[in-house]
């Protein structure tokens, strides 16, 4: 097939080498335009522009889509690039502009029809969603979604999966539309979460996964096979944009939710939380912890001290441990400003923590 891609980060890089492996024609790359970032700050082309370079795939990347926008210039270049590139599918990934809809029309002959033909989901725990099927000329815009549709829809599906506790997450493959990610389902794929994932780890998973179902996806369509359907009205709930200021961590808060939140902030924009008053109020990264059931300490008199939130009641080698709203936490990987991630052990050999010690909320 003969393919514009419009992505951006790592996530879309891997989906678009999946698409060149496969023997699909990649007419045109749409990302961002170059970033700062560095030390130096010095600007940096997208992953997904790497690729397209290194393999020598034409790239535009225009400021927006809008005919009507602030940007009319770039917009009206891109319709221009998108119409000589005679392109039978448009697939999306974490592009970063959302596609108005002489995007959609263009790339669409008829759009899919609605119907009733039902088929049953292919072998390999895949889903091939039942209803209509796409146009027979041009496909449209398809969508790779790092969420299980309905669930997730919005920017940082991975994230709030991994806050929210959910078993298990997926890709889905979506006919685009007007919507925030309310297209119709075409292919879908599940994949547990593992209890120490982190959206690091689950971003690459879900990356790979995304790129084979990609694949799969137009090989299907060529054979006039790809299945749509609508979304379920059920279960809908949205992944809000991660704002820097929800990595504070709120240490009145369950040890558990608190956990998973850790894990959804690595890597980024990574867990803060205030090393005490003996350490100047220092901004401390927590990259790695567990809620446990450790027992409460007990003082000379064999009393139980009245703990509050953020305290520090443990310290070793295993790690170190707050008391939270509900239960407590054992941090096993964190980072001074400045410094390196380390285990437990190797961070209190450079910093002295002691049992009492208090640790609380940055401010904003």
């Amino acid at each position: 097939m003969r393919v514009v891609y419009a992505g951006t980060p790592e996530f879309a890089r891997v989906a678009l080498q999946a698409l060149h492996a496969a023997g699909h024609e990649i007419v045109l790359v749409l990302t961002q335009p170059d970033r700062p970032a560095g030390r130096g700050m010095k600007l940096q082309a997208s992953p997904v522009k790497q690729f397209a370079l290194e393999h020598g795939i034409t790239v535009a990347q225009p400021r927006s889509l809008r005919l009507d926008g602030k940007y009319p210039e770039d917009a009206a270049a891109a319709q221009a690039m998108l119409a000589a590139a005679q392109a039978d599918v448009m697939v999306v990934a974490a592009y970063g502009l959302i596609l108005p809809q002489w995007v959609l029309d263009g790339m669409s002959a008829a759009g899919p029809s609605q119907g009733a033909n039902a088929q049953n989901a292919p072998s390999g725990g895949s889903e091939a969603l039942t209803a209509a099927s796409v146009g027979a000329h041009k496909f449209g815009c398809l969508n790779i979604h790092a969420s299980l549709l309905p669930r997730w829809r919005g920017a940082a599906p991975i994230h709030r999966a991994i806050e929210a506790g959910d078993a298990e997450t997926g890709v889905t493959i979506m006919q685009m539309d007007a919507g925030l990610d309310t297209g119709d389902m075409l292919l879908m794929d599940r994949l547990p979460i593992s209890p120490d994932d982190s959206t690091g780890t689950l971003h690459d998973k879900l990356a790979a996964l995304g790129g084979e179902l990609i694949v799969r996806s137009l090989a299907l369509a060529q054979r006039g096979e790809l299945r749509a359907t609508p979304q379920p009205e059920q279960g809908v709930c949205y992944a809000h944009k991660i704002d820097k200021a929800e990595a504070q961590i709120e240490w009145s808060l369950p040890a558990d939710l608190i956990a998973r939140r850790i894990r959804a902030f690595n890597p980024a924009p990574g867990a803060q939380t205030l090393l005490d008053g003996e350490h100047g109020g220092e901004v401390l990264k927590l990259w790695q912890a567990h809620a446990t059931q450790t027992s409460h300490a007990i003082d000379a008199q064999g009393a139980s001290p009245r703990l509050v939130p953020g305290q520090i009641v443990e310290v070793g080698a295993e790690g170190i441990t707050v008391q939270c709203g509900q239960g407590r936490l054992r941090i096993t990987e964190l980072q001074r400003a400045g410094g390196k991630r380390l285990g437990a052990a190797d961070f209190l050999r450079g910093t002295a923590l002691r049992i009492g010690g208090q640790l609380g909320t940055t401010s904003s």
